[in-house]
C-alpha cells in the first residue's frame, strides 16, 4: 500500500456503489475516504464534518480494476494504465527488473499507481539477455538451454534476491513470435515441480505461460497457482485446475488484437495465427468458467503507445463468453485480488479496504462496456483522473 493517500477526508454523496463482495447496488450511498482507506459505505448520509464532499449525481462508484497479466516496463506505461482504471497490476516479465523499481517507487508514495505486483524476468529456456547483465552470476548459463532442476532453481534464486511477489515460468513457447509455435512445451512436470518448491521457499506463488495443453497440464500438475492463456487447454486438464484451485487468466482480448493490424502486434503470420486462437481461447475460457475454474481477467500489454487494448475490452469478452456482468467485474478485482494474495485489502468498495475507486457514467451490470469510459479514478485516496464535471445539464 503506498503511503501517498490524501489525509483530506473525502466524501462520495449520492453514489450508486457495486462492491462485487456483494451482489446488486447500494443506491444514494456515501462513501466515505481518509488516508487512503475506505473508512464508511452507507446508504443515504451526508458528507462528515470537515470533508471535500463530491456528488456523484447517481453515478456508480466502483472498485479499481487488477490487471493480472502485464508488461508495464515504464512510468509513462504505469500512466497510461491508471488513467484507464487500472489500480492494480501484476507485471509478467519486465526488462532490468523495471517492474521492481517501480512497486518501490508506488509504496515509497513517489507516483499515484497502479500498485505493481513484480514478476522480473520470464524463466525460459533462453532467458532475455538482460538478465545475464543484471546477475552475471548466471554467465555460464549464457548461450544456452536453462534445463533442469538446478538451472532453474538458480533462476528462481536470482529472481527471489530482487524481492520479486511472483516467478513466471513459461511452459510453452510464445504465440506473439512468428517463428514460435504455442503449443509446444518447454519443460518436464519434474523440471517444473522443483521450480514450484524453489520459489515456495521464498514464499512466492509461480505463474506459468502456457498456451499448448501438454505444458498447461504439467504446470497444473506440479502446483503452479495460475494458467496464463490456456488456448489450447483440454478438459482433463481444466478438470485438474478446478481441483487443485489453479487459476486461468486467459487474456482473451490480446489475441484478438493478434488477428488485427496495429496495436501490440503487427504482423502478418499472427494474424492468420490469431484467426485460429481467437475461437479457442473464448471455448477454452467459457469451459473454465463452466467448470467453477477461477478465471482472472488481464491485458497482456505493455500500455505502451501503440496499444489499443485495455481491460474494458477483455471484460466484454468474459462477458461475450457467458459470464454475466458482476461475475465479470469480480474477475478484475475480488477474484484476482485473491490469485494476487491481496483480497483483504483491495478489490471492493466496503469500509477497511484501500480507496482505489473507480465512478463510470452508467450500470455496468446493464452494459459492461461501461469501463470504455471511466470519469474518476482514485489509486490508495489519491485522485488520479477527474472528469466528473463533464455531466449533462438539468434542464431547468
Amino acid at each position: 500500500m503506498s503511503a501517498a493517500g490524501q489525509s483530506e477526508a473525502i466524501a462520495f454523496t449520492g453514489a450508486s456503489v457495486i462492491d462485487p463482495g456483494t451482489s446488486g447496488v447500494l443506491s444514494n450511498a456515501t462513501v466515505v475516504v481518509r488516508e487512503g482507506v475506505i473508512v464508511s459505505v452507507a446508504e443515504g448520509g451526508e458528507a462528515p464534518a470537515g470533508a471535500q464532499a463530491v456528488d456523484l449525481g447517481g453515478r456508480f462508484l466502483v472498485p479499481g480494476l487488477i490487471d493480472a497479466h502485464v508488461h508495464i516496463g515504464t512510468l509513462e506505461a504505469a500512466r497510461r494504465a491508471l488513467l484507464s482504471g487500472v489500480t492494480t497490476a501484476r507485471s509478467m516479465g519486465a526488462g532490468f527488473f523495471a517492474d521492481v523499481g517501480l512497486r518501490e517507487l508506488f509504496r515509497r508514495g513517489s507516483f499515484a499507481g497502479p500498485e505493481i505486483l513484480a514478476a522480473g524476468y520470464h524463466v525460459r529456456p533462453r532467458p532475455a539477455e538482460g538478465l545475464f547483465l543484471d546477475e552475471p552470476g548466471l554467465s555460464d548459463l549464457l548461450g544456452r538451454d536453462v534445463r533442469g532442476p538446478e538451472a532453474l532453481g538458480r533462476v528462481a534464486r536470482a529472481m527471489l534476491d530482487r524481492g520479486v511477489d511472483f516467478i513466471k515460468v513459461n511452459a510453452t513457447e510464445r504465440a506473439g513470435l512468428p517463428e514460435t509455435d504455442p503449443r509446444k512445451p518447454f519443460f518436464t512436470e519434474a523440471e517444473l515441480s522443483a521450480l514450484v518448491a524453489e520459489a515456495a521457499g521464498g514464499g512466492v506463488p509461480v505463474a506459468a505461460h502456457a498456451h499448448g495443453d501438454r505444458g498447461g497440464r504439467a504446470a497444473v500438475a506440479a502446483g503452479v497457482r495460475s494458467i496464463e492463456h490456456g488456448t489450447y487447454l483440454g478438459d482433463a486438464t481444466l478438470r485438474l485446475m478446478r481441483e487443485r484451485g489453479t487459476y486461468l487468466v486467459p487474456t482473451i482480448a490480446v489475441v484478438s488484437d493478434l488477428t488485427l493490424p496495429g496495436g501490440d502486434y503487427d504482423d502478418p503470420v499472427l494474424q492468420v495465427r490469431g484467426r485460429h486462437m481467437l475461437p479457442r481461447v473464448r471455448e477454452t475460457a467459457a469451459a473454465a468458467h463452466a467448470l467453477g475454474v477461477p478465471v482472472v481477467a488481464a491485458t497482456d500489454t505493455g500500455y505502451g503507445s501503440e496499444s489499443v487494448l485495455r481491460l474494458s475490452h477483455e471484460l466484454m469478452e468474459l462477458v461475450g463468453i457467458g459470464m454475466n456482468e458482476l461475475d465479470a467485474i469480480r474477475a478484475a478485482t475480488t477474484v484476482a485480488a485473491e490469485l494476487l494474495g491481496i483480497a483483504d485489502r483491495t478489490g471492493r468498495v466496503a469500509a477497511g479496504f484501500e480507496a482505489d475507486l473507480l465512478v463510470v457514467d452508467r450500470n455496468p451490470l446493464d452494459d459492461i462496456g461501461q469501463y470504455q469510459d471511466v470519469l474518476f479514478v482514485m489509486s490508495d485516496g489519491v485522485i488520479a483522473l477527474d472528469r466528473l464535471d463533464f455531466r449533462p445539464e438539468t434542464p431547468n
